[in-house]
């Protein structure tokens, strides 16, 4: 029995051993302030080393990149692709890092990602971006172009393949945060209506979870509806619509998740109901309202910038096949609070309640190239022009 014990201790010992290396060699390799960030986060969120520290493209630079989309219906979408064609394009053509940009867009449906996820490797692309896609679909695909050589970077939003960087912010931290704020706005009691994304997608499930989770903290507050809208403004004002309209229950406070704030907003000023506290994700149209009713809430939340998380994962893109060695698969922000006087910095007093534009932090403010260079083993300047 004794021989049985001992064996069985010495398993568990080397299981532990195992479990601990491959943690001190992923997440644990980052500074203390950064180690900080992954302390509330989604399970499913990889967390390991990346498969990229010693990768090697398969040839220099200009690398042709491609954009595979899962969806191009709202403003969010419309902002980040304009980071990539009119900012983060012009320049790494400049600096002689890209040549072209092959975008695709899949309407949602899996299948036709992974088509054109594999079509893009067989036409030779670098390396390929994708956008909030299903957490598990494309895992055999990004395998596939692992395997070509051909990295895949997920942009706001995570996949569970060991073969992909996940780009984003810490969507559990963001739910959390913004359903605690909205908890204390409301006074800890009251009627809570939540808005989703789009269910099923790894940042929308995140945030709604968490959220879910903190509101549950306070037993004076029900959710007494959920609604998707779908990240597009028109979707979340019919649903928000609809709920109230069949709905006379009392609602004290709005929780959704960004690029759809305005849509809310909106069915709440057509409802003739009072206006209640609804979180803000940085689009600038709801951020007008604010601006012009200063006493309505007190903060906002940098959750979901487009032009900053692209980027983000741009720059990602560009120091992994420079060879500069990502430590971990998923690269995660903190939440950023803003304020009204950050709103009144970014937006006139005139400003547009229709406007399409977001606020967003300062340029160096989500992934300084400081913080940048804790997250690979050999850091450098990934704008540095190469020579002719």
């Amino acid at each position: 029995m004794r021989r049985s014990l001992t064996g069985t201790m010495r398993a568990l010992i080397a299981v532990s051993a195992l479990t601990t290396t491959a943690w001190a060699d992923g997440v644990d390799q980052l500074p203390p302030n950064e180690k900080k960030i992954y302390e509330v986060v989604d399970p499913q969120v990889p967390l390991g080393a990346s498969a990229y520290k010693d990768f090697k493209p398969k040839k220099g630079p200009p690398w042709k990149i491609g954009y595979a989309s899962s969806y191009a219906g709202n403003t969010w979408r419309a902002a980040a692709l304009d980071a990539v064609m009119n900012d983060l394009l012009p320049r790494s053509k400049e600096a002689g890092l890209v040549s072209e940009v092959v975008v695709t867009q899949s309407d949602l449906k899996d299948a036709v990602q992974i088509q054109q996820m594999r079509q893009m490797v067989d036409d030779g692309v670098d390396a390929i971006i994708i956008c909030c896609s299903n957490v598990t679909a494309l895992n055999q695909t990004i395998e596939y172009a692992y395997k070509a050589g051909v990295p895949v970077f997920s942009f706001s939003g995570y996949v569970t393949s060991p073969y992909a960087i996940n780009g984003a912010a810490n969507h559990a931290q963001g739910g959390g945060e913004m359903a605690t704020w909205l908890a204390d706005k409301i006074g800890k009691k009251g009627n809570v209506l939540l808005v989703s994304g789009i269910p099923g997608f790894a940042s929308s499930d995140s945030f709604d979870k968490a959220a879910k989770d903190a509101l549950a903290k306070y037993p004076d507050i029900k959710i007494v509806g959920e609604v998707a809208g779908k990240w597009t403004d028109q979707v979340a004002q019919v649903e928000v619509q609809k709920f109230l309209a069949t709905n006379p229950i009392q609602i004290d406070g709005i929780l959704t998740q960004g690029a759809q704030e305005n849509g809310v907003l909106n069915a709440m000023l057509q409802s003739g109901r009072d206006m209640v506290p609804i979180t803000l994700g940085g689009e600038a149209s709801a951020a007008c309202y604010w601006r012009q009713n200063p006493e309505w809430v007190d903060a906002g939340f940098h959750i979901w910038p487009p032009r900053r998380e692209m980027q983000q994962m741009w720059e990602i893109m560009l120091r992994t096949l420079e060879g500069q060695g990502p430590k971990v698969q998923s690269f995660l922000r903190p939440v950023l609070p803003f304020t009204i006087d950050d709103v009144r910095a970014s937006i006139p007093e005139d400003c547009d309640l229709n406007s399409t534009d977001f606020v967003e932090p300062k340029a160096d403010g989500w992934f300084p190239s400081a913080i940048a260079d804790q997250y690979f083993e050999r850091p450098a300047d990934p704008w540095k022009p190469v020579a002719k």
